[in-house]
């Protein structure tokens, strides 16, 4: 039975991924259009998580560490991230692009031979095809950022939105938790009078049950009012959730537009 569950879930697991696959390639298939050439390009140097996937170097040390290495491909997607979110140096970036690019087939060449060499014609054909995204890459670096720009715009507002949704489940998380310490802490504390009330008298324990219902009254209205609290925070959630779905719709929208 548990094997049998743990694969239900890990089935569950599997299909979200494909749905966030299937996402993400209509993303940039949308950015590129019919342009399959580049859709073929970018969908290697263009990255759902860039914070975390793009190396927090300075470009000018990724590129010396290229210089030393013959690999160019952390200081390639590190120039298109840096370029797409700074306009105003585009001319510059597309420059660095192009460069880094061209030194790209150079050593990809260089492998290709080697491997041609070795009779290792996988190896050589993957190769071939990473020489041509390469020219690509180098032949047509303006629209490369053109459209690296508006994937990670997208792509940045949707971990933004995804950390504040994160930031919002964990205090909803620690309400559900301190209510719940609430609730036991209340329940003890009423265990502890009824057994105090065993070696009351009659008119002291009369006056002990009175109490009781006062304060059961008042923990009765504190309830009620973190539970308008939770409901508040569960419309204000949703209306987020509804605002940022617009939002999403409308840079779609401007992207067909364009």
């Amino acid at each position: 039975m548990t094997q049998h569950r743990r694969k239900g879930e890990n089935d569950i697991m599997r299909k979200k991924e494909g749905e966030k696959k299937t996402t993400e390639a209509t993303l940039l298939q949308e950015l590129c259009g019919a342009d399959a050439e580049l859709y073929a390009c970018l969908s290697i140097h263009l990255y759902e998580t860039p914070l975390a996937a793009i190396s927090q170097k300075d470009l000018e040390i990724l590129i010396a560490e290229a210089e030393e290495s013959g690999d160019y491909r952390r200081a390639l997607d590190k120039a298109i991230f840096e370029g797409a979110r700074d306009p105003a140096a585009r001319a510059r970036y597309v420059e660095v692009i192009q460069n880094l690019a061209l030194k790209t087939v150079g050593a990809m060449e260089r492998e290709r031979e080697t491997a041609e060499k070795k009779g290792l014609t996988d190896l050589a054909a993957s190769l071939g095809r990473g020489i041509k995204n390469q020219r690509l890459m180098s032949e047509r670096a303006d629209d490369v950022l053109n459209v690296a720009s508006q994937f990670y715009k997208e792509k940045l507002l949707a971990l933004d939105e995804s950390a504040r949704r994160e930031a919002r489940g964990k205090s909803r998380q620690e309400a559900e938790r301190e209510e719940k310490r609430i609730l036991e802490s209340e329940a003890a504390e009423r265990k502890e009078r009824r057994e105090k009330r065993k070696g009351m008298g009659w008119a002291e324990r009369r006056e002990a049950k009175r109490q009781e219902r006062r304060e059961r009254l008042a923990a009765e209205k504190r309830k009620d009012a973190r539970e308008e609290e939770r409901q508040e925070a569960a419309q204000e959630e949703k209306r987020i959730g509804e605002q940022e779905q617009v939002a999403r719709e409308e840079r779609r929208e401007e992207r067909r537009e364009s």
